[in-house]
């Protein structure tokens, strides 16, 4: 029934304005025909004014005479432009071509390309309860993961496996160990072993108690969403909102929050969180990138017809080094202090990368920092995760491997 009232509808108004087109005359009649009305006009005109004397007789014979030839003229010229009224020239036979191409041709393909043929009429009321029963039904964390094929092993440096073999051994003998369990969960997720690092994360949760922070509960459900190959499971939801609960300004949170409706048959609330994370967030926070890449699409689906991409704005990374107030205070210090003052430093700036992200500049100074202060097993770990971050831009990775090579790390 729809391709058949629409073709119809198609059909009928391309016949209308190929009639239109194609006729070539005018209900008016010619432009000839005006003119003869008016000669007719002022003939009538001479004629009165020589019965009231206004003119010379001779005068109105002469006038008489040179209206007529017009008349005459005006005649032909309507008489010929009569016969070739109705004739089409070439011109208007392929602007109709291309009319009846464009309607028709153009409209069934611009249908196809955009609309959705054979979908039944939806409702607003239809959609929202068909996108809520989406997410009361959709599968588990353990359904999602048994979906994803088997990965290959992440290819490490035997260095690095054997720290990983120590840490592993090092939790067993102390489980309750939270700074060793962030270290091995951090460390199997670098090696691809998502669901050990979730479930190492779950338990630093429960020995954290209530003064786990928002962080602690997003970085559950980022493994468990890299896990389920980017699906955002109810179990991994209930991470994310207890991180909103914490702080509902979470980054991470509100990303994979938007990312959920999007899954879900809500692209309209995802668009609407998306769009206000993307423009309040630092240019180099790490949901920056996927949101940019996404989010047009996404509008596109939510029916914003309109949308363009806010302008990145400037960054504010913080100092890559000392101030100058640092350095004359260092001077000023004992040895015991101005270590103390570095290691407050190296802290927050491990503190922001692992929260925020940031250039590779600031993994390689972090990593060459805690060689300096003896960490070397910290230091290899945070290697490893760089590596990860930076797997996909060689350019980057070579100065992450530069840093380590500096650092006595690993050999070239």
């Amino acid at each position: 029934m729809f391709w058949i009232l629409t073709g119809a509808l198609a059909l009928v108004l391309t016949l209308l304005l190929l009639i239109a087109l194609l006729r070539g005359n005018r209900d008016t009649g010619p432009a000839e025909a005006f003119d003869l009305q008016v000669y007719r006009d002022q003939l009538r005109e001479i004629e009165k004014d020589a019965a009231r004397g206004s003119i010379p007789e001779d005068e109105a014979a002469r006038l008489k005479i040179e209206i007529s030839r017009r008349i005459l003229a005006a005649d032909a010229a309507a008489q010929k432009g009569s016969e070739e009224a109705g004739k089409a020239g070439v011109a208007s036979y392929v602007m109709g071509a291309l009319v009846a191409a464009t309607i028709l041709g153009g409209g069934f393909a611009l249908y196809m390309k955009l609309g959705q043929p054979g979908t039944p009429d939806q409702p607003l009321t239809q959609r929202l309860a068909e996108a809520q029963q989406l997410r009361d039904n959709r599968m588990s964390q353990e359904e999602a993961e048994a979906k994803i094929p088997a990965q290959a092993p992440v290819q490490a440096p035997d260095e690095y496996m054997k720290l990983v073999e120590q840490l592993r051994e090092a939790v067993e003998e102390r489980p309750d160990d939270v700074r060793g369990l962030t270290l091995l969960a951090g460390s199997e997720a670098n090696l691809g072993n998502y669901r050990r690092s979730y479930e190492l994360q779950k338990k630093i949760a429960e020995l954290l108690g209530d003064k786990a922070g928002a962080k602690t509960f997003t970085d559950i459900a980022d493994m468990m969403i890299i896990a389920a190959g980017g699906y955002v499971s109810p179990e991994a939801q209930v991470e994310l909102e207890k991180a909103l609960a914490l702080d509902p300004n979470d980054g991470v949170a509100r990303f994979y929050g938007g990312l959920l409706m999007a899954q879900t048959g809500r692209p309209d609330i995802a668009f609407q969180i998306w769009d206000r994370l993307l423009r309040a967030s630092r240019p180099d926070a790490p949901w920056v990138g996927p949101i940019r890449a996404q989010i047009e699409e996404l509008a596109f689906r939510a029916g914003v017809t309109r949308y363009q991409l806010p302008p990145l704005p400037e960054s504010h990374d913080a100092p890559s080094g000392p101030s100058a107030d640092d350095v004359a205070a260092a001077a000023e210090m004992t040895p015991e202090e101005r270590q103390e003052m570095i290691r407050g430093m190296v802290e927050g700036l491990s503190t922001r990368l692992a929260e925020e992200g940031g250039p590779a500049s600031d993994w390689a100074r972090l990593i060459g920092a805690l060689a300096v202060l003896g960490e070397q097993d910290r230091a290899k770990a945070i290697y490893g995760e760089a590596r990860t971050v930076f797997a996909e831009k060689p350019e980057l990775l070579k100065q992450i491997d530069a840093a380590a090579n500096r650092a006595g790390l690993t050999s070239e």
